[in-house]
């Protein structure tokens, strides 16, 4: 099926979404876990229904839904090590010890800090990269109320740690979305690295990049549970923009650890398309993909997406955010592409679908034009299944920011919206009026029973837990 079609959501009362989309959403949920037609109250009026106004001023959801506060910015960490760090980002869940009915969950959460952050990661002797790095992780310990029986540093040490992905042997790899070298910044060691987080026991992987992975401005990963491959995506914010990659370990599947085996790094190269951009219609495919290895992966003299890789280039896109797996491929996002920023052709967002069994590359679902930042669906960054079926997505966009659904019929409805403005409304000099400013969405992610959807406001720093009638 493959269908364009503005979405209004007034049937229910929702918010309408600000964008027309063209894709083929079934595709993107064929043979996964949540590929079972979803509950038809669920998605007969686009979602849940409209948003109830926080009296809190925090995050407005459906009637129904409610929100548990987890941690925030600058309180105590309940470890004594300092005060939870700015900036949260992605984040993952994991299953925890059970007894009986009551079931436990681990969550890891990055810090997206630079030089500057206000509140940095604290060092922690045996679990830190680099002293002068402000960004890392920090684990919380969740009872089966969703109340935080613990919340400690993972890893500290490291910058601007953006997104990652889970690992099939419940690991975290945080991703440094930076190319920062020893002497930048203050930093005393190079930095652009993957690093694996025990979310149980952060001091079996201490702080050691996984160098073969490559040094680059990391965005997400995705690990195909079949043979270990990992895919990799790069948010480069310059020209040339980033590069969707692959990486071969030589231990496969082999457990924590197993990654700093190393391995080869290549890149994805799609002939006679050097910006993804270009491609405007959902469905199309290119079946001569070739993957072509990097030829220095640690970034020595030159940044990896400035290298040569012989005729016929390499493969490039702007913002390239979300990567995870789903049946027998990987997905991964392109949040916008703007011409004004040296992208090739403009959108408010792709989502692409990579079969590594066809080698085939198909662009799923094209999002865009917007037109009213105020409403959900558009600059998709992080991304998940939803219970229900669909997807749940961080928006990171201008005007309002939401937590958004997408069904499988190709609905966008509002799941949540954040409260917490950032700067108050203004008046531009020549009278116009301004929107306030929120911050974005991070991280969202379901607990394993899939009662729970976790999910991070970056500033202020704030760990949400939201419950509710996810399965009617």
């Amino acid at each position: 099926m493959s269908a364009t079609r503005r979405q209004v959501l007034g049937r229910s009362g929702a918010l309408g979404a600000s964008i027309a989309f063209t894709g083929s959403i079934p595709e993107l949920f064929a043979g996964t876990a949540s590929a079972a037609e979803p509950d038809p109250q669920t998605t007969r009026d686009g979602g849940y229904g409209p948003l109830v106004p926080d009296p809190e001023g925090l995050l407005d959801l459906p009637e129904g839904f409610r929100y548990r506060v987890l941690s925030r910015e600058g309180d105590e960490l309940r470890s004594g090590e300092g005060k939870v760090p700015s900036h949260c980002d992605g984040m993952a869940a994991f299953p925890g010890r059970s007894s009986g009915s009551h079931r436990r969950t681990h969550l890891v959460r990055n810090h997206e800090n630079r030089a500057n952050a206000p509140i940095r990661v604290p060092a922690v002797k045996g679990l830190t990269y680099d002293p002068m790095g402000m960004g890392g992780c920090t684990a919380l310990g969740l009872d089966s109320r969703d109340s935080v029986l613990s919340e400690r540093v993972a890893i500290a040490g490291t910058a601007v740690n953006c997104a990652g992905g889970p690992t099939p042997w419940h690991t975290w790899l945080t991703c440094e979305e930076t190319e920062d070298k020893a002497g930048t910044n203050g930093y005393t060691k190079d930095h652009g690295f993957i690093f694996e987080v025990d979310p149980y026991e952060p001091r079996r992987t201490g702080a050691v990049p996984l160098t073969a992975m490559g040094r680059f401005q990391h965005e997400a990963i995705a690990i195909d549970p079949r043979n270990g491959v990992v895919y990799e995506t790069e948010d480069a914010f310059e020209k040339p923009f980033g590069l969707f990659y692959r990486f071969l370990p030589k231990k496969p599947l082999g457990g924590i650890g197993s990654l700093r085996a190393g391995g080869e790094l290549q890149a994805l190269r799609v002939p006679g398309v050097p910006d993804l951009s270009t491609v405007r219609e959902p469905g199309v495919s290119f079946d001569h993909i070739a993957w072509v290895p990097v030829p220095d992966p640690l970034a020595g003299q030159t940044p990896v997406r400035f290298q040569d890789f012989g005729p016929g280039g390499i493969t490039h896109a702007q913002k390239l955010e979300g990567c995870y797996w789903g049946g027998s491929s990987v997905y991964f996002v392109s949040s916008f592409a703007k011409s004004a920023d040296g992208s090739a052709a403009d959108h408010f967002g792709q989502i692409w679908r990579y079969d590594p069994d066809r080698r085939r590359l198909t662009l799923v679902i094209v999002f865009g034009p917007g037109t009213d930042v105020q409403l959900p669906g558009e600059s998709p960054d992080n991304i998940t299944l939803a219970p229900g079926g669909g997807l749940m997505v961080c928006e990171d966009g201008n005007g309002a920011q939401h937590v958004y659904g997408l069904t499988r019929r190709g609905e966008v409805y509002p799941m949540a919206r954040n409260r917490q403005a950032l700067t108050s409304a203004a008046t531009a000099a020549d009278g116009t009026p301004q929107e306030p400013e929120w911050g974005e969405f991070a991280g969202v992610t379901f607990a394993p029973d899939r009662r729970t959807m976790y999910v991070n406001c970056y500033t202020p720093g704030t760990t949400f837990a939201v419950t509710g009638p996810w399965r009617h």
